[in-house]
């Protein structure tokens, strides 16, 4: 008997501003990926003073420009994704190609006709559609003008998209997301609010208004969801990484746990409990803020007590470390986040540390603290794939790493952990959104294209394809045991 419950939901997971490409065709407008350059530096050019969203293609390449052209090849994608045995598929609606500057009064039908066309070839082929609603591509013009999630009025231009997708979908479309990641903005606040340093994204008190927008703004699209149709089930998605106390120092400890609360847990606590947890005011203190500093007032926080999410999605990559005594000097150089390096732990080609106990620990904390389904929504290894002459990619190193991490998931399910699903990231090989990278690569179908947007675009199954396929078909790890012949008659032995 296998570990997974019958209908657990295998899949894949992909973003828009990743791989759709077609990023001016069909009325699409610009979105804010579209102006993040490319390449390893792509976090510090936008943390410079003077970054102001300026698209400068004599200075930057633009890779999310042409993303893998999902956009001309998505039937070909999902009957892919078919072939391997998905029973979901998990993916982003881009924001800007239904409302291209984000806060028209009427959608554009035909980049609303592209997701018709999307979501009906999934359910072509019996996979089940999960959407993101909001995933790291805010309308380029919310960004500009109005100053990214900060904003107050971002609210109500967000109601308006979700509506228009909620009730075009909702008889198609069972599983939504409301934000992508979004407790990110505690690290890198330009992808989930909008925020760069020339608009206050190092001013704490605008991060915190942007996450109090936020929150207002997923309980608007949960009261939709749930008024349009009954069984409509939408989730919050967080980043999370499992932190450890590097020893048994108590100040180690006491730091880890509230770098946990503020990291980990802040904003699906809002999200799922419906209200600001007790150490909101030591949090915002930290940083010389109180919650009246906040623009709130009692409609919105009787608003999220009324309307919590009915699941927490997550991301789970790696784990990492607290040491604050100043006594531990080897560290990991992550390219989004580093820290203090773990001795029981190996690294990936970018420096995050590989951990798949710590997904088994992330799972149990989480339904621990909230008791409610948990999905993982994104997991997955990018590495430097090197295919043969003939495009084949022997990628055991990815394998080895996705095996471990379904074992961990199969122990927090022994664990009485309630876990609807598993969707690794990047599927199809696509543009990283921390290094705009095409060479950082995730997937189980490789695409010929490089960082310069060299290639032919064409798409090869790589070892992890029918590996994956493998684990799908069985229901996890463990192989089905073959059925027993009933058809021939029992031997029977004349004793006579």
């Amino acid at each position: 008997m296998s570990a997974f419950p019958e209908g657990f939901l295998w899949g894949g997971a992909t973003a828009a501003n990743q791989l759709e490409g077609g990023y001016q065709e069909g009325g699409r407008g610009l979105s804010i990926a579209d102006a993040l350059p490319g390449g390893k530096d792509r976090f510090k050019i936008v943390a410079q003073p003077d970054f102001d969203w300026t698209i400068d293609e004599d200075k930057y390449t633009y890779p999310n420009h042409m993303g893998i052209d999902f956009y001309h090849h998505y039937k070909e994608d999902i009957a892919l994704f078919a072939e391997m045995g998905f029973k979901c598929y998990r993916f982003s609606i881009a924001w800007s190609r239904v409302y291209p500057n984000g806060d028209e009064a009427q959608p554009n039908e035909a980049g609303l006709k592209f997701y018709d066309a999307v979501i009906d070839e999934c359910l072509a082929h019996h996979i089940e559609p999960v959407i993101t609603i909001s995933h790291y591509e805010l309308p380029l013009n919310l960004a500009t003008k109005y100053g990214g999630w900060k904003n107050r009025y971002l609210i109500e231009f967000y109601e308006n998209f979700a509506r228009t997708i909620l009730t075009r979908y909702a008889d198609k479309v069972k599983y939504w997301m409301t934000f992508n990641e979004i407790n990110s903005a505690a690290h890198f606040p330009v992808m989930g609010q909008g925020l760069v340093p020339s608009t206050g994204a190092n001013d704490k008190r605008n991060v915190f208004q942007a996450w109090h927008n936020q929150f207002v703004a997923s309980a608007k699209a949960v009261k939709i969801a749930h008024n349009l149709k009954k069984g409509l089930r939408v989730g919050c998605m967080i980043l999370y990484a499992t932190s450890y106390s590097y020893d048994a120092n108590p100040k180690n400890q006491l730091a880890n746990l509230q770098d946990n609360q503020e990291l980990n847990f802040f904003c699906s606590d809002v999200q799922v409990r419906g209200e600001y947890p007790a150490y909101t005011k030591r949090l915002l203190a930290k940083y010389g803020l109180t919650f009246d500093d906040l623009e709130t007032n009692d409609g919105e926080l009787a608003l999220l007590k009324q309307y919590p999410v009915d699941y927490i999605g997550f991301s789970y990559y790696m784990s990492s470390a607290v040491e604050t005594t100043g006594q531990v000097e080897d560290t990991v150089k992550g390219n989004l986040m580093g820290g203090v390096k773990n001795p029981f732990l190996e690294a990936s080609d970018w420096g995050w540390q590989i951990d798949p106990t710590g997904l088994r620990i992330a799972l149990n904390q989480l339904y621990d603290r909230y008791q409610k389904p948990l999905f993982v929504v994104e997991n997955g290894l990018g590495a430097i794939d090197k295919p043969d002459k003939n495009f084949y990619v022997e990628d055991d190193y990815r394998i080895d790493y996705l095996k471990q991490h379904i074992q961990a998931m199969a122990g927090a399910i022994a664990d009485g952990v309630d876990l609807m699903g598993y969707t690794p990231w990047g599927c199809i090989d696509l543009v990283s959104a921390s290094t705009g990278e095409m060479s950082k690569r995730y997937g189980f179908i490789y695409v010929d294209l490089d960082d310069e947007g060299q290639g032919t675009l064409k798409r090869y199954r790589k070892k992890s394809f029918y590996w994956y396929k493998d684990v799908i078909e069985n229901n996890g790890l463990e192989k089905k045991k073959p059925k027993e012949d009933t058809t021939k008659a029992p031997i029977s032995l004349d004793l006579d």
